[in-house]
């Protein structure tokens, strides 16, 4: 029986305070039995936490009554144990280190594709519009060795700070299509499709990322597991851990 509660969350928004509002955030979670990492910079907050159902969404309600939280939305999966040994609040430069300054997700958020649109995209073959689309896979080349969207582009990078380096590159193969990109959770493909838009490409992100498109649409279009970032290793189509079964 899966009764640990896992969630990943991140938003784009200003926060000044960070040096102040670190403790507040781990003194909540600790009180809460929360285990996972929270991160914080001044273009917003990210966050993989996991512990007792209750604790862990009372947790994101009160977040959630700070205004500047108040658009945080959570992805949920389940475990039988906890997979995170401890509990971190980090400040970070960026909450996903692109090494991009110009890129501000906080000013303007790229277009978005629904999963459910997008799994019609794809059993048609092209956008509403008639135009071919590309999936832009936009993790870490070992992660995307996990699993990944059937025909995807992936560039093989070692970190995402090599994403605006690949798309210089590969530029000219994205020209007059429409690209999709997509990550584990929204961060990352939020950023990359904010930088590809400012070349001239035509490019939207996942809305909530490869996770998100499990929770709505399920293994459609999706070959293998997807990688994550804690002692579940990976997770199926139906969001359970590798080697388990959905709750």
């Amino acid at each position: 029986m899966k009764t640990v509660l896992n969630i990943s969350a991140y938003l784009f928004t200003p926060i000044t305070d960070r040096e102040q509002l670190r403790p507040v955030l781990r003194a909540r979670a600790e009180a809460a039995g929360l285990k996972g990492t929270i991160l914080l910079a001044e273009e917003g907050i990210n966050m993989f936490l996991a512990g007792d159902p209750d604790s862990v969404r009372g947790f994101v309600v009160e977040l959630r009554e700070d205004p500047r939280f108040a658009g945080l939305t959570t992805k949920e999966s389940w475990s039988a144990e906890q997979p995170f040994r401890k509990l971190l609040v980090k400040l970070k430069r960026e909450i996903i280190r692109m090494d991009h300054p110009t890129i501000r997700p906080l000013e303007e958020r790229a277009p978005a594709v629904e999963p459910r649109t997008l799994k019609r995209w794809l059993d048609q073959g092209h956008d509403d519009a008639g135009r071919e689309i590309v999936m832009l896979d936009t993790r870490n080349a070992f992660e995307v060795d996990y699993g990944t969207f059937a025909g995807a582009v992936d560039w093989r990078i070692e970190r995402f700070t090599h994403f605006p380096e690949a798309a210089s590159t590969h530029r000219e193969a994205l020209e007059g299509k429409t690209v999709v990109s997509f990550c584990t959770g929204g961060i990352r493909c939020e950023k990359a499709a904010i930088y590809l838009r400012e070349d001239g490409i035509d490019a939207l992100q996942l809305e909530g990322g490869i996770l998100g498109y499990f929770e709505h649409v399920g293994q459609d279009h999706y070959d293998g597991e997807c990688f994550v970032f804690d002692e579940r290793e990976a997770l199926a189509p139906d969001l359970s851990p590798r080697g388990g079964n959905a709750l």
